[in-house]
């Protein structure tokens, strides 16, 4: 990888003396002397890649503040893995829920660009792949996560109309719309943003008061207000809402399959769906 960063950075004229590993996970992500971040995709992501720097710059010129790509010509291939480039943040914190409320209306009211039209929302993804890597969970348990897996799919085909589609981010809570030093609200990991409902966005915060037990009422309804619609009053919600869990389930036992010590935790993740915890919420703990 130390040579693949090295090769990248040179396609654009910089070099990768100093740089730190800020994350290896699915990418690979690391910092350079001059705050700079270089991003390392999975071989085949060309496309992703690409659309997160137009996302980037178009955001930014259409007054939503989000990471910026660097002024590069990007993504750049080495070895089949698309490289990007991005300006390092100032130090910054995450968003209180009234402000991913403020910065989620201002994204959804963004004119939908022709580049993105073709990107729809794609709630499933990866999730088969996770339920299947995740080794250590029992067989009947797994089976259930398949099928509770097909029932979503098919809902969500016919799923209820709610607000026109807009640009949403695809994974709006608080570590991603954070608050930056001196600059105020800023949206980071823009991999999901795409073309889809507004309501799922408003359901990640939602879910943390109807599922997880990590947010107030009171604070809730002061996001709710914000923004100016309740998602949780929408007929579609709790599909989005069951969505949502299964989600941050499959990731759990994903992330559980090498850090055994958050197996617990994750299991239960699984034993909340099938109902062996009782009624929501669940007071999950986070797993980062």
């Amino acid at each position: 990888m130390d040579r693949l960063l090295h090769d990248a950075c040179a396609r654009v004229g910089l070099s990768s003396q100093g740089a730190h590993l800020l994350r290896d996970g699915e990418n690979q992500v690391y910092s350079l002397p001059g705050r700079v971040v270089v991003r390392i995709n999975k071989p085949g992501q060309g496309q992703a890649a690409a659309r997160e720097v137009f996302l980037g710059r178009w955001l930014n010129d259409n007054n939503v503040r989000s990471v910026r790509p660097l002024d590069v010509v990007q993504p750049v291939t080495v070895s089949d893995h698309p490289v990007t480039f991005w300006r390092e943040l100032p130090p910054h914190q995450a968003g209180t829920p009234r402000q991913v409320a403020r910065a989620l209306k201002q994204l959804h009211a963004l004119p939908v660009p022709d580049e993105l039209l073709g990107h729809r929302v794609a709630p499933f993804v990866r999730l088969r792949e996770r339920i299947t890597d995740a080794g250590w969970i029992a067989d009947a348990d797994r089976t259930w996560l398949f099928e509770h897996l097909d029932e979503l799919e098919t809902q969500w085909t016919g799923r209820s109309a709610g607000l026109p589609d807009a640009v949403i981010h695809g994974d709006a809570w608080a570590g991603n719309v954070v608050e930056v030093e001196g600059q105020g609200v800023t949206l980071m990991d823009l991999e999901r943003c795409s073309v889809g409902p507004p309501e799922w966005d408003l359901a990640s915060t939602a879910c943390r008061v109807t599922s997880f037990g990590t947010l107030s009422a009171e604070i809730y309804a002061e996001y709710c207000a914000e923004y100016g619609r309740d998602v949780t009053q929408w007929s579609g919600f709790e599909l989005f809402r069951d969505i949502r869990e299964l989600r941050v389930t499959c990731y759990a036992a994903f992330v559980a399959q090498k850090q055994t010590g958050l197996r617990d935790d994750a299991q239960s993740r699984v034993d909340s769906l099938r109902g062996r915890r009782g009624p929501r919420p669940w007071s999950w703990r986070p797993i980062e």
